[in-house]
């Protein structure tokens, strides 16, 4: 991105700088994927070879002394985030919980068993939904049930997150995550001005927040990460820059920082908000480039999509010494090579396969209560995805790829191999957005927003007409 000025004149559209990153946007603007994974999810499919992935599964047993990361999906939410595009369930019901409880007890046990419940896990994630509308009993229920399956560890060296709604959410909660063994917590924030928090249904103000981070502070979690979307119905430079000097006095560790993507059509929620609310295109890059120069002036570091951190920070420090990582949970330390998803629509890395449990909870339940894995779709990874998912997660988690690398690693001419490709970033290095080298492939600081179009042009499916989603069902890239 351009070298913003260094005074206020910024906010006008009209300055050179801005007008320049306005046509860029205006140029790569179209529909693709985030990349938590290669192949993207819209690439799984319900005949995917289950017979050999169950073999394998039985045959590796050399794999169940590795390292493990668990992700844990907790759809329920008490209200509706209207902007909310996750797997969700909304309700009130007072034995949702217990229902899910019991259901996901049994896929605990019988993923221990197949996956390997001796293996470390070095990473656990809690996601949703809502992962504290459990109440304290339940949430301790849960960790107790995995602690009797996996090998979880309460020393040395870990990473355990929970996300947390900061409405549901007060002191004792955060006491008994801590003293439960979580280390990482996550608050979705997403803005802090009371007419975008109305529009969004999601009232949480300042006043709620500020204490719940005094809390994280006095338990002494590793890491607190704050969650914020750009883009949002009422937003405007002037609301975003007020959110962002509450949220660096605040001071979190992390910031995800996403880009709204209004897609009605696919989720109904967002039915509720008014498109004519939302900021136009040009504005909505302005938000974008208020929040790249206020948090990088308050200190923090740009590691890669839509994510910020402290300088100190271990994603930071991964970055530099090449041990970054991207999946379905978004960045991440590289701790362990296979990710066990659990639960309703939650998804499994696992040897050469990427499996997605069903998406539907009363589906789910129907295949667990009748004794069959919940796996409902996936896909095997051949040497091709290989190839490319390697430049692709290079170039979105280090900003690079080193070439001589490449080949050694692969024993392949990646010049030859990729000359199309290549061919199509040329028109990408003359906008300054990359560099193209006989030995690497840097992203400059202007290409950063444009990290998803960059990664495009390695993607073999898209374009593809057998591909089993078009682009259109994707978010916008910038």
């Amino acid at each position: 991105m351009a070298q913003l000025p260094p005074d206020a004149s910024y906010l006008d559209s009209a300055t050179p700088e801005f007008l320049a990153d306005c046509a860029l946007a205006t140029k790569y603007s179209c529909q693709g994927p985030r990349y938590t994974s290669y192949p993207t999810a819209p690439q799984f499919r319900e005949d995917f070879p289950r017979d050999e992935y169950y073999n394998w599964l039985r045959q590796s047993e050399d794999k169940k002394t590795a390292p493990l990361s668990l992700y844990i999906h907790l759809p329920f939410c008490h209200d509706i985030c209207y902007y909310c595009g996750c797997n969700k369930v909304v309700t009130r019901e007072k034995h949702a919980a217990r229902d899910y409880l019991r259901r996901l007890g049994k896929e605990v046990a019988r993923q221990a068993e197949l996956v390997g419940g001796s293996r470390p896990v070095t990473q656990m994630h809690w996601g949703g939904g809502t992962p504290n509308y459990l109440d304290s009993a339940e949430i301790t229920e849960l960790m107790h049930m995995l602690a009797s399956h996996f090998r979880l560890l309460d020393r040395g060296y870990r990473e355990y997150s929970i996300e947390v709604d900061p409405r549901v959410t007060d002191s004792d909660t955060i006491a008994l995550l801590k003293g439960l063994g979580f280390n990482r917590i996550s608050l979705g924030i997403q803005d802090f001005d009371p007419l975008v928090q109305k529009a969004i249904n999601r009232i949480q103000p300042y006043q709620q927040v500020a204490p719940l981070v005094e809390s994280i502070r006095i338990n002494d979690f590793r890491s607190l990460s704050f969650d914020l979307i750009y883009g949002l119905p009422h937003q405007d430079r002037h609301t975003i820059e007020d959110t962002l000097r509450k949220v660096i006095g605040l001071k979190p560790d992390r910031i995800a920082c996403y880009n709204y993507a209004h897609m009605p059509g696919r989720f109904s929620s967002q039915r509720a908000i008014d498109r004519l609310t939302l900021p136009d295109p040009q504005e909505k890059l302005l938000l974008q480039y208020i929040i790249s120069k206020r948090l990088q002036e308050a200190g923090y570091r740009h590691i890669g999509m839509d994510h910020y951190v402290l300088p100190d920070d271990e994603l930071a420090v991964a970055q530099q010494e090449g041990r970054l990582q991207r999946n379905f949970q978004g960045y991440s330390l590289d701790m362990a090579e296979d990710l066990l998803g659990l639960g309703v629509s939650a998804i499994s890395q696992l040897g050469d396969f990427y499996i997605q449990n069903d998406r539907d909870l009363a589906s789910y339940y129907a295949l667990i209560d009748g004794g069959k894995p919940a796996a409902h779709r996936g896909c095997k990874i051949s040497r091709e995805d290989k190839l490319r998912r390697y430049i692709i997660m290079n170039l979105i988690c280090d900003l690079r790829l080193d070439i001589t690398e490449f080949n050694r690693r692969f024993g392949i001419d990646f010049h030859a191999r990729f000359h199309r490709e290549i061919d199509m970033m040329h028109s990408m290095e003359a906008d300054g957005l990359l560099q193209v080298g006989a030995e690497d492939i840097q992203v400059n600081e202007r290409g950063r927003p444009f990290l998803r179009n960059i990664c495009m042009l390695f993607d073999a499916y898209l374009g593809n007409p057998a591909a089993v989603t078009p682009l259109k069902f994707f978010s916008a890239t910038i």
